[in-house]
């Protein structure tokens, strides 16, 4: 099946095969929240992206092998309704960017500071801390060696725009600074971009409309 990242509540998920790494985005909650399963090819060794809600549809999408870590990319609720259930059955080290960690319910093992590897087997992913819509949202970014990067964003960026600043002005040129100097700025126009909810994009899509964004505010 050729990957699209279009996935729907109680519809299966869509697998986005590399050539180091397998992605499995599903969509689970009253808030069409994406998860994301990563698996490294090379050991078998999966990590998931926010346990957002539904655990029965996560820890079946995780199936036999495990999980070894789940990161939750921002403090928000609809994020980490799972996250108990996913860790209790599991057992998986906990990430979390370090100043949002105080506002997960669950321990947090690792905080993760801009800049940090968070490792799924042999595939390397960089933390980018990520300021405004929380205080300590984390996106991930995967340069895979044999092809584009990809960046998972949380609520940080999506097609369209970055994320929710509820009309906070100074929050709002934070998110955008950070996004437009760490994303925008460090990763090419093919670089993929697996959202917290909704459809993928890539930042050549976007990257157009950065003056837009930012004369709107929003």
């Amino acid at each position: 099946m050729t990957y699209s990242g279009a996935v729907k509540v109680g519809g299966p998920a869509n697998v986005h095969e590399l050539t180091d790494l397998m992605i499995s985005k599903v969509a689970v909650g009253s808030m069409n929240n994406n998860a994301y399963l990563l698996r490294c090819r090379d050991t078998g060794e999966q990590l998931l992206i926010d346990a957002a809600a539904e655990p029965q549809i996560l820890l079946r999408l995780i199936g036999d092998d495990g999980i070894a870590s789940v990161v939750t990319t921002h403090r928000h609720g609809d994020h980490w309704q799972a996250l108990a259930e996913v860790v209790a059955a599991t057992g998986a080290r906990t990430y979390a960017g370090r100043y949002d960690a105080e506002g997960i319910p669950v321990p947090t093992d690792v905080l993760l500071d801009d800049g940090d590897t968070v490792r799924v087997g042999r595939v390397e992913l960089t933390a980018r801390h990520l300021v405004g819509h929380t205080p300590g949202s984390i996106a991930l970014v995967y340069d895979d060696p044999h092809g584009h990067p990809h960046v998972f964003t949380g609520d940080c960026l999506f097609p369209g725009g970055v994320g929710n600043t509820w009309k906070d002005s100074e929050a709002f040129a934070s998110l955008i600074n950070d996004v437009e100097e760490k994303l925008f700025g460090r990763l090419p126009d093919e670089t993929w971009v697996y959202p917290g909810h909704g459809n993928d994009t890539t930042l050549g899509n976007e990257r157009p409309h950065l003056a837009e964004w930012r004369q709107r505010g929003w």
